[in-house]
């Protein structure tokens, strides 16, 4: 575990040119702006299960098979 973070701190403490950083910083914000918009939950979906909280239409949908919908949720209901 200290081998990862020591990794994880010489990376950080290397200089990086001004677009390198300005490229990382696009792709943050570019997964912020998906995160946000619930399209990670899409990107991020390889046809399993749904877990507690995702969007799902039925109970087979869900990994717990309870697809809690009522009318606050409007169409979708969410997975409990």
């Amino acid at each position: 575990m200290n081998e990862k973070f020591d990794e994880l701190a010489k990376k950080l403490a290397q200089s990086a040119t001004r677009r390198q950083a300005l490229k990382k910083f696009g792709v943050a914000l570019a997964g912020m702006a998906l995160a946000c918009f619930g399209l990670a939950d899409i990107a991020a979906d390889k046809g399993g299960c749904k877990p507690p909280g995702a969007k799902c239409n039925s109970k087979t949908h869900c990994c717990s098979g309870i697809c809690y919908n009522s009318s606050y949720y409007g169409r979708f209901g969410y997975c409990r």
